[in-house]
C-alpha cells in the first residue's frame, strides 16, 4: 500500500470519528425529547453493547474476561465510564445545547492527568501541566458563566463537567488497575454492565418508564444511529486509528468534535454558540496544548515541514552527525 493512500485512509479513519462523535450529541439532543435521560443512556449501551459483543464473538480470541484482575477492570469501567459518565453527559444535555455539552466534555483529556499525577507516577504533571489544567477548568468556568442561568445552563455544565471527570478518573483507574483483558470484549462487557447500572439508576431518579415513551421514528433513528454508528462502530474505527497513530496525535479528534456538533447544532437544530462560550473552549484548547507540549512539538514540525512552514532538519552524514551547511 503506497504512503499516499495510507495516509488517505487515515484522514478518513479520523474525519469518521469526528463526525460519528461530533453528531452523537444532535441524536441526544432529539431523544432527549422523548427519552428520560438515564434510560436513554442505558437504551443506547443495551444495543451497541449487544453490538459489539457480537463483533468481539467473530474477531477477538476470548469473548470474555479471565479471573478477577480483568473482571475488576470491566466492573470499574462499566461503572464510571458507561454508568456515571453517560447518566450525568445525558442528564446534563437537558440544559444546554448540543455545542455547549460536546465543548465541556472536551474537558476529559485535560483532566485525566490530573487524576493520573496521584495514581500515575511516571505521568506526573509539571509546571506547564497543573497550568494547562487551570487554563481548563478557566475555560469551563466561563463557559458556565456564560448561561447566566443558575437554574437552566449552570446546572447542566455542572453535570456534564462531573461527567468529564467521570471519564478521566474511570480511564486513569482502568489503567492502573492489574489485568489486560482483550480490548473489544471488554469494552463490550463494559458497555452492557453499564447499561445494567443505567438501567437500575433510572427508576431509582423517578424516571418513568418504557411505557410512557412515545416511540416515533425519528426517536428509533437517534438511538441505533448512537448505538450503532456512534458507539460501536465509532469504537472500531477509534482502536484502529489508535494502533496506526498513536494516543496523542488521535486525541485531537476531541477537539474537533466540539466543532462538528457546534456545526450540525447550528444547521439542524438553530442552535448558537455566543462568543463567550467559544472563549471557554479556546482556554480548554490551550490547556491542552500545554499539557501535551512535548508530544505536540514533533507532531507540530512535521505539519510545518509538509505545508512549507517550517525547515526540514539538516541530514545527517553516514557517521550520523548533522551535515554542515
Amino acid at each position: 500500500m503506497s504512503i499516499n493512500t495510507q495516509t488517505n485512509r487515515t484522514l478518513a479513519l479520523f474525519a469518521t470519528i469526528a463526525v460519528l462523535w461530533g453528531t452523537s450529541f444532535m441524536a441526544i439532543e432529539v431523544g432527549l425529547d422523548a427519552l428520560p435521560p438515564v434510560l436513554f443512556a442505558a437504551l443506547r449501551y443495551d444495543v451497541a453493547g449487544v453490538v459489539l459483543f457480537g463483533y468481539g464473538l467473530l474477531a477477538a480470541e476470548d469473548w470474555r474476561p479471565r479471573g478477577r484482575d480483568e473482571w475488576l477492570i470491566v466492573f470499574v469501567g462499566g461503572a464510571l465510564l458507561i454508568g456515571a459518565h453517560f447518566s450525568l453527559l445525558f442528564s446534563g444535555q437537558r440544559y444546554v445545547t448540543s455545542g455547549v455539552s460536546a465543548i465541556v466534555i472536551s474537558l476529559a483529556p485535560v483532566l485525566t492527568p490530573l487524576f493520573a499525577w496521584p495514581m500515575l507516577p511516571e505521568e506526573r504533571l509539571d509546571a506547564f501541566g497543573f497550568l494547562g489544567v487551570l487554563l481548563g477548568l478557566a475555560g469551563t468556568v466561563v463557559i458556565a458563566l456564560a448561561s447566566g442561568s443558575v437554574g437552566g445552563q449552570l446546572l447542566g455544565v455542572l453535570l456534564l463537567f462531573l461527567a468529564a471527570a467521570a471519564w478521566a478518573f474511570g480511564s486513569v483507574l482502568v489503567k492502573r488497575l492489574p489485568g489486560n483483558p482483550p480490548v473489544v470484549p471488554m469494552q463490550s462487557w463494559m458497555m452492557l454492565i453499564g447499561a445494567a447500572m443505567l438501567h437500575v439508576t433510572s427508576p431509582v431518579l423517578g424516571e418513568p418508564g418504557l411505557a410512557s415513551v412515545a416511540w416515533t421514528p425519528v426517536v428509533v433513528a437517534a438511538l441505533l444511529f448512537l448505538a450503532v454508528l456512534c458507539s460501536a462502530v465509532g469504537f472500531i474505527a477509534y482502536f484502529v486509528l489508535l494502533d496506526r497513530i498513536g494516543a496523542v496525535e488521535i486525541s485531537l479528534v476531541n477537539y474537533v468534535t466540539p466543532v462538528v456538533a457546534a456545526v450540525t447544532g447550528w444547521a439542524f437544530l438553530g442552535e448558537r454558540l455566543g462568543p463567550v462560550t467559544v472563549a471557554g473552549f479556546a482556554l480548554i484548547l490551550a490547556g491542552f496544548a500545554f499539557m501535551k507540549r512535548d508530544a505536540l512539538g514533533p507532531l507540530g514540525r512535521r505539519f510545518g515541514v509538509r505545508v512549507g512552514l517550517v525547515a526540514p532538519a539538516p541530514a545527517a552524514d553516514p557517521d550520523g552527525l548533522p551535515a554542515d551547511d
